[in-house]
């Protein structure tokens, strides 16, 4: 795992270059950047995106509390403050910890490593995303068929059985289960039902015409209590939206 990007906003100047300390002596941290109001953080961290920020609550103008709602998701945060009534609002905005000053290293290596966890099971999640299933086994004839994700159409539901139409294959692989058992089998990043009778691939629509998704010479409408997801789908990936 690679190192912790980090900032520090604080408006006392002690406590800014105590922390900033801090980060420097720790070895899985590295300080991007100190600043003494989140006023100049905010204007600073669109250009220097950091993982964590140690952010002290009491500042004037703009507070870390609020700050903290301003924050990209990503970016977690470890509140620093006095007044130790601040946690219970520290954790309503999702906070991953918070320091009661005076800080000690101790006490806050402590909250770094409790970052550094927090981020190693992040960063296991995105692999397991990455290395998810790349195929299934489906009962057809007897048999127990593989059959590649990247391979599918589209698959089309018959009452009792499913049909899934596979790229270079010129007959669908005829199988008796539900669309709904297949349905929870299927990755929902890659796949979509758009009616109960049809599941798309994604990335596979090509041509979408009078709301009926087109597969060669094949037209899949789209349902009526899916047309909202769909459109939902057409429009996060549509260019010359207005």
């Amino acid at each position: 795992m690679a190192n912790i990007r980090c900032a520090v906003v604080d408006d006392e100047p002690l406590a800014l270059g105590l922390m900033a300390s801090y980060v420097k002596k720790t070895p899985f941290l590295e300080l991007v950047g100190s600043y003494s109001s989140a006023i100049q953080a905010m204007n600073e961290l669109p250009n220097h995106p950091v993982d964590l920020l140690f952010l002290d609550i009491q500042m004037p103008e703009l507070n870390g509390l609020d700050f903290s709602r301003m924050v990209p998701p990503q970016t977690r945060v470890v509140f620093t403050t006095a007044f130790d009534q601040y946690a219970i609002d520290g954790y309503r905005v999702n906070a991953l910890d918070y320091l009661l000053k005076p800080i000690s290293y101790p006490n806050f290596l402590q909250a770094a490593q409790k970052a550094q966890e927090w981020f190693k099971l992040v960063e296991q999640g995105q692999q397991g995303a990455v290395e998810e299933v790349q195929s299934i086994f489906v009962k057809s004839e007897y048999k127990q068929v593989q059959v590649m994700l990247d391979d599918i159409l589209y698959i089309e539901g018959l009452k009792d059985y499913i049909k899934i139409y596979e790229e270079g294959h010129e007959k669908p692989l005829l199988s008796l289960m539900s669309m709904k058992s297949m349905e929870e089998m299927l990755p929902s990043q890659r796949f979509m039902r758009v009616h109960r009778s049809y599941i798309v691939q994604k990335s596979k629509i090509r041509v979408v015409e009078h709301n009926r998704i087109v597969f060669g010479k094949t037209y899949i409408p789209v349902g009526d209590s899916y047309k909202d997801d769909f459109q939902a789908f057409l429009n996060e990936r549509s260019l010359g939206k207005k």
